[in-house]
């Protein structure tokens, strides 16, 4: 099982990206839009357009670690951060935004 620390920052994208994207592309994505460094160990969140999907990657020490998910009936609840991201790592679990 691969988990990370107890400490990991997570940065969730507020606009949708393009679903084609891989490992490769979306840390793209993490240095252009975000302005963060891919391999940090922090975990990234993408949606797709449609609020049915997301991709979450994260640097486990010795790659890129990606994970999707597509809900079959829902989607999930999406409320729009001001910012280009959101971080979610408050010690009691608040969102914050940069």
């Amino acid at each position: 099982m691969i988990t990370p620390s107890h400490k990991v920052w997570i940065f969730v994208a507020s606009d949708p990206v393009d679903f084609r994207k891989g490992h490769d592309g979306l840390a793209a994505l993490v240095q252009s839009h975000l302005r963060q460094k891919p391999f940090d160990g922090s975990v990234y969140v993408f949606r797709a357009k449609r609020a049915d999907r997301l991709k979450l990657i994260y640097w486990d020490g010795s790659g890129l670690v990606m994970a999707y998910k597509r809900l079959e009936d829902n989607s999930f609840k999406w409320s729009h951060c001001p910012a280009v991201v959101c971080k979610a790592n408050d010690e009691r679990g608040r969102s914050r935004t940069e």
